[in-house]
């Protein structure tokens, strides 16, 4: 066992919710009458906290205004889109035998800890996770503090865990954290961006090929 605790992003890693967010930012820009920015121009955000997602899309509206966007996401995201946003294909079923092998799973996400914790209920995946750390409870990625807050709760050394993400975001947390990495390719982040982090594979299909780096 090479990497005893693996920690994944969950928006496009785990979990198939791309879609979603990419319609909830343009319906939350209609309630609050800012630009209807491109699907493209969104994805690239995936992976941040709100604050700072709102602040990138939108960085010459004044800060009230970028408020006003995350409180209209949220509402967008929690009430009034009710678009699914399943595991992708195998990945529950992957992260238990995971588990029944030994290895320490985590969550390290942009995702505040009210809309993490309602999947985790919602999906019955609780009990998978040794640790969850979200980014309203300590620094939007890719500040290291995630991971750090990870390791130093399981008391595990940087050289015992892996990343796995779909962005630029994970990957860079990663290496500030001085933790080896792998990028999957189905997210927000093409496979040329993800390769300028130094990961260790660039994977399409995580439950059939993480095993070969594990």
């Amino acid at each position: 066992m090479k990497y005893p605790v693996i920690i994944f992003d969950w928006d496009g890693t785990l979990m198939d919710s791309i879609d979603k967010i990419v319609a909830c930012v343009k319906q939350a820009a209609i309630v609050t009458e800012l630009e209807v920015l491109p699907a493209e121009a969104i994805r690239q955000i995936i992976g941040l906290s709100l604050d700072k997602a709102m602040a990138s899309l939108y960085p010459l509206q004044p800060l009230q205004k970028q408020v006003a966007m995350v409180a209209a996401y949220r509402e967008q995201y929690i009430e009034l889109n009710h678009q699914p946003t399943p595991f992708y294909p195998g990945v529950k079923d992957w992260l238990i035998s995971l588990k029944e092998q030994g290895y320490i799973l985590a969550v390290a996400t942009g995702k505040g800890r009210n809309g993490l914790n309602r999947l985790l209920d919602k999906y019955d995946v609780n009990d998978l996770f040794a640790v969850t750390y979200c980014a309203d409870e300590t620094i939007s990625k890719p500040h290291p503090l995630m991971i750090n807050k990870i390791l130093e709760d399981l008391n595990m050394q940087t050289h015992q865990a892996l990343m796995i993400g779909d962005s630029s975001y994970d990957l860079e947390m990663a290496n500030n954290a001085n933790v080896d990495c792998v990028g999957v390719t189905y997210g927000v982040h093409s496979h040329q961006t993800l390769s300028l982090f130094n990961p260790i594979a660039l994977l399409d299909d995580l439950p059939k090929q993480l095993g070969n780096y594990i």
